[in-house]
């Protein structure tokens, strides 16, 4: 209603006005006719304006508009008039625009949002609504369509993700991957396991949040309605001391005519939702204004552990094989079983196996006894992957049993023909670009970020040691989490990151919950301000910065435009300013500080790695998981050294020493002499990559060592035994903190926006 208003509105005072200028070249008479017809017209809209404005209990600003165009009818100054008629029109005109603008990738998350699904069904395909979709149908989405609930693929499929995610290339999905709801299909037809009813997926809760975002106006502008309500009782005071002190009634209106600062509070909303359309841009909806403006006011964050620093997921961290078989062989044979199993721990095997491109063998007679393990037939042998009822007999086993305990990772035993051949650990890992993100919130202001987990304290301990979090809470109930969070949030504006269900009381009581919605559950969507639609945790941190930067413009439209009308007011007090030129004035501030306001519409100037560079470090990030071999033989020697120098224990070590040579050595020098160059000329620092080049300068001199030793003359001997265990264990420790350290600092990079 008000938009179309304001589009009548504009366009018969415009026409007006220029109809009356076109007169006042023949009759300057008729010409005043004119503009006082565009001057009233402009008094009826302007005041219903401002009924609005007070329905929605906001006062201030359309109220000088009115006062304004009413002095100008009185005294006769009814170009004036038209030119405030016309300066309120284009305001409203522009602030129009501006939210159509700035709401136009909210409004594709909604026109994307699918009405019917093909199922497939006994008969065929049958076309049904998306309500009517529920878990365990098979949905049928064709190429160029959404896929319409959350699922699993049963096939191979490639989806443009890019209106979520904000990436513009095509993702390939593999047979048994999570799909979320609302990604396009894009090559061929793909089958989907509903996992959820349309209602239920992750899309609706963003849905959900989009219309919200659409229907409401931003909050701040009951902050520009506050300095309205100060600044008009000063105007009319400014203009009835004119009119006392001079008596020229002429002089106060100008004062009026330059205080009107409609246009001028609406550039507030304006930077407000051009922000929530920033932020839409890099996966983050917010639901409305207050959201953004709290998140960039935010001084506190309190994450959720699993699933928000973490991955979420088990995977397999370490490979432990018996005497005389290899991580490799142990790995393979336990994922030619897992294969076939639904278990979480099965998926996270073979997608070990899958990510160090072993073969795996198909199984033959696979059985599973839930709560234990699957078994099954390799080749010739009758192969066992899973828990173990007898206690470890062997010392490596013992070995495996205690890492097991202090690394709070769940061992999974292979057996074959009888026999533990080895055993795998697996442990929910930390997101690699966790790190990253908290110092980037740190450095957009925020001063405390505390973890809660209902994990035990060893774990979470170790977590927030490794990010230089500021306090950690384990072992928390959803209880739990909502007090620690009102308790935080007196140090300041608090937010609040999950993506359990659990975690939804705590997003509801935080000044700004923000959920991940890949994988988050509904209601913890459904709680919260913001939604990350994609799963990355460093998307909090655009949103910060995003949100921060959004109400920095809007307070600097605010003060300057503000600052430059009082300037105005004054050179009409005193007699400097006609009616006529105080308008135009005002109209040239406003329109500027509208347009100004847009700015929050473009991206932060973040570094942005070169085409080349970024293939670089996708190169060796791709060469480090396939170095996860090479550094499990390593941690294999050092730990098979423990009962001596046993032909065994020997073979390890050559075998450790031979790999490090021929594989990792060749990685580590490219990294030096093709990376590294081009990272110190990326971020134009000449020291950018000194510490990693010392990490690999102290890799060569472990592997040297270890080089020496094999060939002392007479071969390995028992002598050796406690410097080789702490050369091979030195080695370890510096390749998985030298590893860690590169895929934080420069490997996320890659992928990062």
């Amino acid at each position: 209603m008000r938009a179309r208003l304001g589009h009548v509105f504009l366009t018969g005072v415009v026409l007006t006005t220029v109809a009356g200028g076109v007169v006042w070249l023949q009759d300057p008479h008729s010409a005043r006719i004119w503009w006082a017809v565009a001057t009233a017209a402009a008094v009826v809209p302007a005041a219903w304006w401002v009924v609005e404005d007070i329905r929605a209990k906001r006062f201030g600003a359309d109220v000088l508009a009115v006062l304004a165009l009413v002095g100008t009818l009185v005294v006769g100054e009814y170009l004036a008039g038209a030119v405030v008629a016309v300066m309120v029109g284009t305001g409203h005109a522009l602030d129009d625009y501006a939210r159509r603008r700035a709401r136009r990738d909210l409004s594709a998350l909604l026109d994307r949002a699918p009405q019917h699904a093909q199922v497939r069904q006994a008969g065929g395909l049958r076309e049904v609504e998306v309500d009517a979709v529920v878990p365990g149908d098979v949905v049928v989405v064709r190429p160029g369509e959404v896929v319409p609930v959350d699922g699993v693929l049963l096939g191979d499929a490639t989806f443009d993700e890019s209106v979520l995610t904000g990436e513009p290339d095509p993702v390939n999905r593999l047979r048994g991957e999570r799909v979320r709801s609302g990604v396009l299909v894009e090559g061929t037809a793909v089958d989907v396991q509903a996992a959820s009813t349309a209602q239920e997926s992750t899309y609706a809760g963003v849905v959900k949040l989009a219309e919200e975002a659409a229907a409401m106006s931003a909050p701040v502008v009951r902050v520009a309605d506050r300095i309205a309500t100060v600044f008009l009782p000063v105007a009319v005071l400014v203009a009835g001391l004119v009119t006392v002190m001079t008596g020229d009634l002429t002089r106060a209106v100008a004062v009026l005519v330059t205080a009107t600062p409609c246009p001028l509070l609406l550039a507030v909303p304006v930077a407000i939702t051009a922000g929530m359309s920033r932020a839409a841009r890099v996966g983050v909806v917010l639901r409305d204004g207050q959201a953004l403006e709290a998140l960039g006011s935010a001084r506190v964050a309190v994450l959720d552990k699993t699933g928000t620093l973490t991955v979420g997921r088990p995977v397999v961290v370490d490979i432990v094989p018996a005497p005389g078989w290899t991580a490799s062989g142990v790995l393979g044979v336990a994922a030619s079983v897992e294969q076939l199993s639904t278990h979480v721990l099965a998926s996270a095997v073979v997608e070990a196996a899958r990510t160090a491109e072993l073969p795996v063998e198909p199984a033959q007679d696979v059985h599973e006894r839930p709560g234990h393990g699957v078994g099954g037939r390799v080749g010739s042998s009758t192969v066992f992957v899973g828990a173990r009822d007898e206690e470890p007999a062997q010392d490596w086993e013992r070995a495996v049993a205690g890492k097991a305990r202090l690394d709070a990772a769940t061992p999974v035993w292979v057996k074959a023909d009888g026999k533990f051949i080895g055993a795998l650990l697996l442990r929910d890992p930390l997101r690699r670009e966790a790190g990253r993100t908290v110092r980037r919130l740190r450095a957009a202001g925020l001063r405390r970020v505390v973890m809660l987990t209902g994990d035990r304290p060893a774990v979470a301990q170790d977590v927030a040691g490794m990010l230089g979090l500021d306090d950690v809470v384990a072992r928390c109930a959803p209880a739990d989490k909502v007090a620690r969070v009102r308790e935080e949030r007196s140090g300041g504006i608090t937010v609040m990151v999950g993506d359990g269900i659990n975690d939804a009381p705590a997003l509801a009581a935080a000044d700004v919950g923000v959920a991940l919605g890949n994988r988050g559950s509904a209601a913890a969507a459904q709680a919260a301000d913001a939604i990350i639609l994609d799963d990355r945790i460093d998307r909090l941190a655009d949103g910060v910065e995003i949100a921060a930067h959004a109400k920095r413009i809007a307070l600097q439209s605010a003060t300057a435009g503000m600052g430059l009308a009082v300037v105005a007011m004054g050179f009409a007090a005193v007699g400097l300013l006609p009616a006529v030129g105080g308008a135009l004035v005002q109209e040239a501030i406003d329109v500027a500080v509208i347009l100004y306001s847009l700015r929050a519409l473009l991206p932060l100037r973040h570094r942005r790695m070169r085409p080349e560079t970024t293939r670089l470090l996708a190169r060796f990030d791709a060469e480090h998981t396939l170095l996860q071999e090479v550094r499990d033989a390593v941690r294999v020697a050092a730990d098979g050294l423990h009962a001596g120098m046993t032909a065994d224990a020997a073979e390890a070590v050559r075998h450790a020493h031979r790999l490090v040579v021929e594989r990792l050595l060749p990685h580590e020098r490219a990294e030096e002499h093709e990376l590294y160059p081009v990272l110190t000329a990326e971020f134009d620092d000449q020291h950018a990559t000194v510490p990693m080049s010392r990490g690999h300068a102290e890799i060569e001199r472990l592997v040297r060592r270890l080089g020496r030793h094999l060939d002392e003359s007479g071969g390995l001997t028992a002598d050796q035994v406690d410097d080789l265990r702490a050369t091979l264990y030195g080695l370890d420790a510096v390749l998985r903190l030298h590893f860690a350290q590169e895929e934080e600092s420069y490997f996320v990079l890659a992928d990062s926006r």
